[in-house]
């Protein structure tokens, strides 16, 4: 299973996808693993950081800081990985000395496919920044079309698009045609 969910800041997409990968896991009987790509600049990160350890300390996942490279992670098999963040992992591979920099989309979506073909269950975390309707400089531009692309990308094989809307989850897109079908929705 591959799940994207996508939502603003506040959302509570974070909280939804690790339940919903502790629960997958719990079918599954794997290990868990999150991939966390939040690099720790300042006050404001360290407490977001700190927010997070603490809703998932008694879920028992493994944590790994993987701030680019995302290629290089490697799990035992039978493990489940929660990926959070893309927006994150897009930033840090664009700016940071150590990212793929003009090369950043390719080596991202290289790295989900990696974590796709090898994990039990996967779900990615990203954040819906497309609906501010600001001006933006050329830099933030290729940060929003790399994202973008990103979760396109990610979308067209995923088999569940999730977008948490003030904490409700919104499906957007779930290639499970039965259980479309039971909530009283009909392909044509």
């Amino acid at each position: 299973m591959v799940a994207l969910i996508i939502g603003g800041s506040g959302s509570g997409k974070s909280e939804y996808a690790e339940n919903k990968i502790v629960e997958q896991s719990k079918l599954a009987g794997s290990d868990l693993l999150y991939i966390a790509t939040m690099q720790p600049f300042g006050e404001e990160t360290g407490q977001r950081i700190l927010r997070h350890q603490n809703m998932r300390k008694d879920k028992g996942f493994m944590t790994l800081e993987q701030y680019v490279t995302l290629e290089q992670v490697s799990f035992p098999q039978n493990t489940s990985v929660l990926l959070e963040c893309m927006s994150n992992l897009v930033a840090n591979e664009m700016f940071s000395d150590a990212g793929a920099k003009e090369h950043a989309e390719e080596a991202i979506l290289r790295g989900v496919e990696k974590l796709r073909m090898n994990a039990r269950n996967l779900v990615i975390v990203t954040n819906n920044v497309f609906e501010d309707g600001g001006h933006y400089d050329e830099t933030t531009k290729e940060y929003l079309r790399v994202l973008g692309n990103i979760n396109r990308t990610i979308s067209s094989y995923a088999d569940q698009v999730i977008e948490v809307v003030h904490g409700i989850p919104v499906i957007i897109s779930e290639k499970n045609n039965e259980s479309i079908e039971k909530r009283g929705f009909h392909y044509i």
